[in-house]
């Protein structure tokens, strides 16, 4: 459970809300709104189904970060399921009627940008730990 990817909770979030919960999909991620108030500007602000799933998909691809940055055999792992889960999701996107929304085209480049990430904090740490010695000296 260590390795699976975070970003898979918000992934499982949208499908339940497309295929479970809304009857249109297309309007109800913009329309469905868990909550509004009114700011000091006199603007309403509303946060919908869709914000919130788009926030905590960042903030999950936050701790993904943090946690491309271990070394070790793990992160090898992370680096596959990360993987996965961005071909499955592009695939979903490109295949599926339900996820040809704007909300699922953002937490798919999120999918991207947190594989982009990992592989590169993964290649930064990796080469910092790697270390050279000189010959061994026998005095």
């Amino acid at each position: 459970m260590r390795y699976v990817p975070l970003l898979l909770i918000p992934f499982i979030l949208y499908n339940a809300f497309a295929f479970l919960i809304f009857a249109d999909y297309q309007t109800d991620f913009r329309e469905a709104y868990l909550f509004s108030f009114t700011l000091p500007s006199g603007a309403t602000f509303v946060l919908t189904v869709s914000t919130t799933i788009l926030l905590l998909a960042l903030a999950l691809a936050a701790v993904e970060v943090v946690k491309a940055a271990r070394i070790g055999a793990g992160s090898i792992i992370d680096h596959v399921f990360a993987t996965a889960l961005f071909v499955i999701a592009l695939l979903e996107f490109l295949f599926v009627k339900q996820a040809a929304t704007g909300t699922f085209l953002v937490l798919t480049v999120i999918a991207l940008a947190d594989l982009v990430t990992g592989f590169a904090v993964s290649i930064r740490t990796a080469s910092r730990d790697l270390t050279f010695s000189g010959p061994p000296t026998d005095v």
